[in-house]
């Protein structure tokens, strides 16, 4: 039996009793503050990222791996199994580059490499990685193992609000004129993650209320639907709020273990500090 290894990037936010029971292989994305490069999740952590993204003078830059460092990922995996299937899982091409690395990568090595877009981010992205983990860990083929993370994506999805629009307009997604703007009026921000793993805003308004109403309206339609599977809370440096979602969300769903995380630095990046995420699966 062909055994399937998956492999991921360090976008998705996994608890390390997860990482181990399924032997998830973790490629880190890289990491740039001011002049210092870090490896995502190996040189710092989620916590010291928003320290330093707070401190520093320009808004922080994330990239994808490198063709070599997926290859050599690839290539050390094969060691262990030369007739394993690897599926390579990645965070949305929608905002990163890294599932076009990884395809291109798994190009030059020998043995069978199949590529995924999660188009998902985060805890999102780790529900459908895990998906497909399952029935890996279960002898189940690279078929079946790509037909549970497709499954899985379908009924994944990720909110997000935030307060402020400084590392929008320093991303470029707003106008210096838009940011002041917004910032001057207290406007806040709703926003989703579409099909094609791209973040669209869907609400704007003036003061905390919007976001209370955002998040109320992300809940009462999680309540519409037939089956809740997995959910986590993220958010970037409000952790009493994140915990206190988690805890309304747990009344609602008290069997879902809901885990309340730090952002990823490519989430934290587009959102900047404020941000509180609400990501969740589940069957219509």
């Amino acid at each position: 039996m062909t055994k399937v290894k998956i492999v991921t990037d360090s976008g998705a936010k996994f608890t390390k009793e997860e990482l181990e029971k399924y032997d998830i292989k973790i490629v880190p994305l890289t990491v740039q503050i001011d002049d210092t490069i870090y490896q995502d999740g190996v040189t710092i952590t989620p916590e010291e990222f928003l320290d330093k993204m707070e401190k520093s003078q320009n808004l922080p830059q994330t990239s994808q791996p490198s063709i070599g460092v997926f290859q050599e990922t690839y290539e050390e995996c094969l060691k262990e199994d030369p007739e394993m299937d690897i599926l390579s899982m990645h965070i949305s091409s929608g905002l990163s580059g890294t599932v076009n690395a990884a395809r291109q990568a798994g190009a030059l090595v020998k043995g069978n490499v199949e590529t995924f877009d999660t188009r998902q981010a985060d805890q999102a992205e780790a529900f459908v990685v895990l998906a497909a983990a399952r029935v890996a860990a279960e002898g189940g083929s690279l078929e079946e193992v790509i037909a549970a993370a497709e499954d899985a994506r379908s009924k994944t999805h990720i909110y997000l609000s935030f307060r402020s629009l400084d590392n929008m307009v320093a991303g470029g997604r707003l106008s210096k004129t838009q940011g002041l703007i917004g910032n001057v009026l207290n406007i806040k921000v709703g926003a989703k993650v579409d099909d094609e793993g791209k973040v669209d805003v869907v609400v704007k308004g003036r003061g905390m209320k919007t976001i209370k109403a955002f998040n109320q309206k992300v809940v009462d339609e999680m309540k519409t639907k037939k089956k809740m599977l997995s959910i986590g809370v993220t958010h970037t440096g409000i952790p009493e709020e994140a915990q206190a979602m988690a805890d309304e969300l747990n009344t609602i769903w008290p069997d879902v273990n809901i885990e309340v995380m730090v952002a990823s630095p490519l989430i934290a990046t587009h959102t900047g500090m404020g941000c509180l995420a609400i990501l969740f699966e589940a069957e219509d």
